[in-house]
């Protein structure tokens, strides 16, 4: 995603907010972060979706009533970027992040209240609390079996997301190494088409290089 050609009114000062990010990275990883300019605009729109900024949202045709699908090869900085965003001081922080082969682990384990714990969320004082969760690596997981029952665990998590988003508004963010015809095939049409409505897209180039060296 790349920023308007035309100058644009904000409210914040984005360039700025960025070396905040890289100095939070450093932190985080322990050594130098840095993000290329040409990657410059898909940071620059999540954090106009994470400070809700409406004026750059807009203009970047952004829907903060969505969540965001994040998408690149192995090492682009997926996974970091949205532990970044986890520890920046904006209101959307309070997200948690799962990696969907722990979930598919779980489910083995534990069996279908898993789906349940990860599409609602948990119980508190019996008022049902969904959380706002990003699912980290999608498409690494495999369709799994509970006591001889095959189950695509993530489609069905996301199929209730979805419904919890169209009724309430719930957020869920994602990470994957998949193209969207490779999201097709592992987890059918009827849930591609419905990704459209819940996710904002974001995706790095494959010539993206890998910042885990």
């Amino acid at each position: 995603m790349k920023l308007p050609t035309e100058a644009i009114e904000m409210s914040y000062d984005y360039q700025k907010v960025v070396s905040q990010l890289i100095q939070k990275g450093e932190i985080l990883l322990g050594k130098r972060f840095y993000i290329p300019m040409s990657e410059r605009g898909i940071i620059f729109g999540i954090l106009a979706w994470f400070l809700e900024d409406e004026l750059v949202a807009e203009k970047m045709n952004i829907d903060l009533s969505k969540g965001i699908l994040l998408s690149g090869p192995i090492g682009c900085g997926k996974t970091t970027l949205f532990k970044l965003m986890q520890n920046f001081p904006t209101k959307r922080k309070g997200f948690g992040i799962i990696s969907t082969r722990q979930i598919v682990s779980e489910f083995m384990q534990s069996g279908y209240e898993v789906l349940e714990k990860y599409s609602r969320g948990n119980f508190s004082h019996d008022i049902r609390t969904p959380k706002t969760y990003c699912f980290d690596d999608l498409g690494t997981e495999t369709t799994s079996k509970y006591f001889g029952n095959d189950c695509n665990v993530m489609a069905e998590i996301l199929l209730t997301r979805y419904d919890l988003f169209k009724e309430k508004g719930i957020i869920t963010h994602i990470t994957t190494n998949l193209s969207a015809a490779e999201i097709e095939s592992q987890y059918g049409n009827r849930l591609r088409s419905r990704m459209r409505e819940m996710f904002n897209l974001f995706g790095y180039e494959q010539s993206s290089g890998d910042k885990r060296i």
